[in-house]
């Protein structure tokens, strides 16, 4: 069984027993998060989609830990005008672990 939910801005496909990380969430480790914005809920061949959310479906995760993803480098310039800019962003996420889905 998976499920497809929304949390941070963006889509993610997940199944029972699955790692993700995510845009990063206030909660504290160890602690059990549910998800309620379920868009879509498969099992086999049959999947319910939602319009835009499945009624009654949820997603219980839990908070492994919070982090950093690897620095991303941006370099701009212009040609022949002596302009460079170097700059990083390293941006936090939240790893979760996802413990059941019901529909």
């Amino acid at each position: 069984m998976y499920a497809v939910i929304k949390t941070g801005g963006k889509q993610y496909r997940v199944a029972a027993g699955e790692k993700i990380k995510v845009e990063q969430i206030a909660a504290d480790v160890g602690q059990e998060i549910v998800f309620d914005q379920v868009l879509a809920v498969g099992n086999g061949t049959e999947i319910k989609v939602g319009t835009p959310l499945v009624s009654g479906a949820t997603v219980t995760v839990k908070v492994l830990a919070h982090g950093r993803h690897d620095k991303v480098s941006i370099f701009k310039m212009r040609r022949r005008k002596h302009y460079q800019k170097r700059q990083g962003h390293r941006q936090n996420f939240t790893e979760l672990q996802i413990s059941s889905i019901a529909a």
